[in-house]
């Protein structure tokens, strides 16, 4: 970025030097022509007077003599009295030349002619006489051409000053421009960065919450992977334990049955954590826009009651479902809502004391779909509260094992209601329980 800057800046600087001494040096040798023109106009006006008469050829010759300059004096129908330079005789007539013309009709005329080698300007001056003849002066110069040729060296040597001095602050303009930005970089992890352009702010707020996102990312993924092992690894071990004994013939006989059901339990909890896994990855990569369909919603929380109404019964829970109507459309995916309602009654059973309640609530607004689902068991500190829907996290994580969870089932729920566009609130107290509610926006169906 900085070597662009710097060749932007060189060559912004090179086109504008070169643009400025060429307009100067047109503006020069204009000036220069305008200075030659107002001599020859001097110098007409003093000779004019004393040629009324055609009697002062000496005065003629003279003139031309100290300053170059020819004159000529010429009548009305354009014939060549005198001339300091060539004998009148020879010359032509001069009635059609143009600043002879521009006199006759205007009282004065001028015009600039260039010779066939574009090296050298004629420039030409005339007026009209109070008698009726016409006085014309004319001196020889260089052309613009020449005058270029001329002045090129002198050009040619600031170029290169300028072309010199363009790179030594290009370079610094560079630097100037891109340290601010560099330090950005450097200290992309502050909370608050003080950039020297304000129109940086809004470019400077993006990068930054990138790069908080991609902070929080990499760090999620590394603790998932971590978690991810670990929760792999008890199962495994378990399994290759008990089986290492009973391959080995160290089980005894009324063993065997154990160990078989602890190899089957652990391979279930795999199963169940590979499973869990799988979903999320497709959660996070798939796009299920068409999947959505019209589901009866309510149908799919009495099945998922009716599904778990055995675990709450083995685990002396009361499963109430208190206001389910027999039809509540969404739009949505089948088979996700079905997660999401199973997973969060799965969750107040199993996080729930003995003889406590869970309550599942359905109801439909205007607007919204509300799902609630509200249980009396062991609650959820507020500075657990935020961290619920991570992966693999537990707030209870003995239980949680014993009860068979894979730590992945509320973040799959905070998957699927983002899929859906849908709202989440958690309220709970410690040992007092937990209510969630999922509102669906029919807006967005």
């Amino acid at each position: 970025m900085k070597k662009r800057m710097q060749l932007n800046f060189m060559a912004i600087a090179m086109i504008s030097m070169i643009a400025v001494l060429l307009l100067t040096t047109v503006v020069f040798y204009n000036l220069f022509q305008n200075e030659v023109i107002e001599n020859l106009h001097t110098c007409a006006d003093m000779l004019g007077e004393d040629l009324v008469n055609y009697k002062d050829t000496n005065r003629i010759i003279s003139q031309k003599k100290v300053d170059n300059i020819r004159v000529t004096l010429i009548d009305k129908d354009g014939v060549v009295l005198a001339d300091s330079d060539v004998n009148a005789d020879v010359l032509g007539n001069h009635k059609e030349r143009p600043e002879v013309k521009e006199a006759i009709e205007k009282g004065s005329g001028k015009s600039i002619r260039t010779s066939n080698t574009l090296s050298h300007a004629s420039y030409y001056y005339a007026i009209r006489l109070s008698n009726g003849n016409i006085l014309r002066l004319a001196k020889e110069s260089q052309s613009f051409f020449s005058f270029l040729i001329r002045v090129s060296p002198f050009i040619g040597g600031i170029a290169i000053l300028l072309f010199v001095v363009s790179i030594f602050l290009s370079r610094l303009f560079a630097k100037s421009i891109v340290k601010p930005i560099e330090m950005l970089a450097k200290n992309m992890d502050r909370e608050e960065l003080a950039t020297g352009y304000k129109e940086l702010t809004p470019f400077l707020n993006t990068i930054q919450k990138q790069h908080r996102d991609i902070v929080k990312s990499s760090n999620m993924r590394q603790e998932f992977t971590a978690n991810v092992s670990h929760e792999l690894k008890t199962p495994l071990t378990s399994i290759s334990g008990y089986s290492e004994l009973i391959a080995g013939g160290m089980a005894k006989g009324e063993d065997v049955v154990r160990f078989a059901g602890e190899i089957q339990k652990n391979s279930s909890r795999l199963l169940t954590l590979i499973n869990d896994i799988l979903q999320l990855s497709e959660l996070d990569t798939r796009n299920f826009n068409d999947d959505f369909a019209w589901v009866n919603f309510a149908d799919t929380v009495r099945n998922c009651g009716d599904l778990l109404a055995l675990t709450a019964e083995k685990r002396k829970v009361m499963l109430h479902l208190e206001t389910v109507p027999e039809v509540v459309m969404i739009h949505g995916v089948a088979k996700m809502l079905e997660e999401l309602a199973y997973n969060l009654i799965d969750n107040g059973i199993r996080y729930n004391k003995e003889d406590g309640q869970v309550v599942v609530c359905l109801a439909e607004t205007e607007n919204t779909v509300i799902f609630c689902v509200k249980d009396t068991g062991i609650g959820i500190s507020k500075e657990n509260q935020e961290r619920i829907f991570e992966r693999f996290y537990r707030v209870d994580k003995g239980r949680s094992r014993e009860t068979g969870g894979t730590g992945l089932g509320l973040a799959i729920v905070k998957h699927i209601v983002a899929v859906h566009h849908a709202d989440i609130e958690v309220i709970s107290e410690e040992d007092k329980g937990t209510e969630i509610t999922v509102t669906f926006h029919k807006e967005n169906e």
